[in-house]
């Protein structure tokens, strides 16, 4: 199968390590960079040995599929234009600024049948991949993001820039129509909440109560899952976890055997093979679009 030529469009802080490890993988080309910021991109391209687009038209005509990791609200106008052309995209989180322009995105790589895969990165942890294995039916779920002030994506609230990585998570583990939102969140560094705590309850029964803070003096990416007879606690961060259960001689701890990979490595790898395969990637753009709109909505709750 011939290899497909991959960019990435902007370079700053996440978009350096798809560059990375598009550079590493063994499944695509990696062919060319695109920035507004021309010196970046020729340092980087440089680099890796790639073409630095002056313009999305020229980045277009170099590459097969590409990862657009610019600011939210640049998402939509480049999504589509390189949509339009026809290529494969992995767009960063959040989708997009707005569900509208979330949902036009994903209705136009449907009709145009391209991948279009969303970076929702904690998707790809192995962690998520043990919690899978061990699900039955979730009852109450706990999830902590927090982390220090990153002084970059301070164009959204911190429901837009981490919480959205549990939301999309607990919708895929629930797969239930939420029925209540309860939220509040602080304005501190930002003119968008930096602390928020949502209290979601979904038609099942299922309740889930997500923190998330990008103005701690501690990182922190947790989630437990309680269900009948079990609970799991399991850490992204540092890809461990247990499993304590009820059993006839009382509560049993054991730990959760985890085979540890970069997650983006494994969802830059996966974008590939869907792209080259044509199947359905882990977060759609649809997916994302359901996310967003459950962020949007939360954070419509805090400004209220």
């Amino acid at each position: 199968m011939k290899k497909l030529r991959v960019g990435v469009v902007g370079v700053g802080h996440i978009g350096k390590n798809h560059a990375r490890l598009y550079a590493e993988l063994s499944g695509a080309q990696f062919a060319a960079i695109y920035d507004t910021d021309q010196a970046r991109a020729l340092q980087l391209a440089g680099e890796f040995g790639v073409v630095a687009a002056g313009s999305l038209q020229e980045f277009a005509e170099q590459v097969d599929a590409a990862s657009i990791a610019t600011p939210t609200n640049t998402h939509f106008e480049i999504a589509r234009e390189l949509l339009a052309q026809d290529k494969h995209l992995l767009i960063e989180k959040p989708i997009a600024e707005n569900t509208a322009h979330a949902s036009d995105l994903a209705e136009l790589a449907a009709d145009r049948r391209l991948v279009l895969q969303v970076g929702h990165v904690e998707r790809f942890n192995p962690v998520l991949s043990a919690l899978e294995k061990r699900l039955t039916n979730p009852r109450f779920i706990e999830a902590h993001r927090l982390s220090p002030y990153p002084n970059r994506s301070t164009d959204i609230g911190v429901v837009l820039d981490l919480m959205i990585h549990d939301l999309e998570i607990i919708l895929h583990l629930v797969r239930s129509p939420v029925q209540t939102i309860d939220a509040v969140g602080v304005p501190v560094l930002s003119r968008g909440e930096d602390i928020a705590n949502a209290r979601l309850r979904f038609e099942n029964g299922c309740v889930a109560n997500i923190t998330s803070s990008r103005i701690s003096p501690e990182q922190m990416r947790k989630i437990r899952v309680f269900q009948e007879n079990a609970y799991l606690s399991l850490d992204y961060q540092n890809q461990t976890g247990e499993i304590y259960r009820r059993t006839a001689e009382g509560l049993t701890k054991e730990a959760v055997e985890i085979e540890r990979e970069e997650p983006l490595k494994r969802q830059l790898s996966s974008f590939l093979e869907c792209a080259q395969t044509g199947r359905a990637p882990k977060v759609s753009g649809f997916q994302a679009a359901a996310a967003l709109e459950l962020a949007v909505e939360i954070t419509k709750r805090i400004a209220a």
